[in-house]
């Protein structure tokens, strides 16, 4: 089978790349030429040049292909301005449903996110029926996601048998973008003694590329696929970490009403620095919410495996001493 991979020198997407490979499939990469391509050492792949904002490129990319993983996006939000977040991921996700359609692709996995599916409004875990709400709709990368799965289902719409699949927060080797994995290096590098009130849904990257993997052979076609772990607070986050790389874990949680006044601090200080952010006032407003998810329908339909955190924290762990990030 020959397989594309856009995104496929970032975290998840290397990840399923390194898969696809595994199982003895012919595998494409369409990435930049200036993309870091540590995460792909030793992969024997095809290598196509461009950006899923150039429509050529894609559609060169996706020609002859039997499969196609679209997992490229702009992840790390903070640190790049609005409008590109917006850019590549809702206009590169139009052009690569475009192209996909042009050429007959016989099946499309979509790589969504948690965030597009919206706050679980009281307090229970959502699932894939939960309706989008106002607050994440102010939040750059969540509403970005959404909007990129209402694109996806238009392509549905048209023919196109395309599956969504979202991921919670991913932990595990390979993040060398920081995405995630930058909690991990943040605790083992120095003590925290606070941490925020709310909570996250976090996955292991190994369960998620399984989801992607059985979500292209039998999800149903413009559904979508919550592919989770555990739902933790972020004090049983850090307590785990910490518990793998050796630091006294936080004895207490910031409260949630000092948030909002230490997000707009944030934003204001981000607006005098020059260059990209360390953290941004949308993750500080969003950590004082418990933003958790149910993979129920994916564990039911797609066998996903639900493994536990401290597994993920520490291959992530392993990964950062093997590759030098701790140094």
């Amino acid at each position: 089978m020959r397989v594309l991979v856009t995104g496929g020198t970032g975290f998840v997407g290397s990840q399923i790349v390194a898969a696809l490979v595994r199982r003895g499939d012919t595998v494409r990469v369409l990435r930049r030429a200036s993309s870091s391509l540590v995460v792909l050492d030793g992969l024997e792949i095809e290598h196509f040049l461009g950006d899923v904002l150039e429509p050529e490129a894609v559609a060169r990319a996706v020609t002859g292909c039997d499969l196609v993983f679209h997992a490229a996006a702009v992840a790390s939000y903070w640190r790049a301005q609005r409008e590109q977040v917006y850019r590549v991921n809702v206009e590169g996700t139009r052009i690569v449903m475009a192209a996909c359609l042009a050429a007959g692709v016989p099946r499309v996995v979509h790589t969504s996110s948690v965030a597009a599916i919206g706050i679980p409004r009281d307090g229970r875990p959502a699932d894939e029926t939960a309706a989008f709400d106002a607050v994440s709709a102010t939040f750059v990368y969540a509403d970005s996601k959404h909007r990129a799965e209402a694109v996806v289902l238009q392509a549905v719409a048209r023919g196109l048998p395309a599956v969504i699949v979202n991921p919670g927060a991913v932990y595990g080797a390979g993040d060398h973008n920081l995405i995630s994995g930058s909690m991990v290096l943040e605790f083992a590098r120095r003590s925290v003694p606070l941490v925020p009130a709310g909570g996250l849904c976090v996955a292991d990257v190994e369960a998620v590329v399984q989801g992607h993997l059985v979500a292209a052979e039998r999800g149903r076609v413009g559904e979508r696929y919550i592919l989770g772990g555990e739902n933790l607070t972020y004090l049983e986050i850090a307590t785990d970490i910490c518990a793998v790389v050796g630091r006294r874990p936080p004895r207490a949680t910031v409260p949630a009403w000092t948030l909002p006044p230490a997000a707009l601090a944030v934003d204001a200080l981000n607006r005098l620095h020059i260059g990209p952010p360390v953290v941004s006032g949308e993750q500080i407003r969003m950590a004082g919410l418990n933003v958790f998810y149910d993979s129920a329908k994916a564990v039911r339909e797609l066998s996903y495996p639900l493994l536990p955190f401290r597994r993920a924290v520490e291959t992530a762990y392993r990964w950062y001493r093997e590759h030098g990030y701790l140094n």
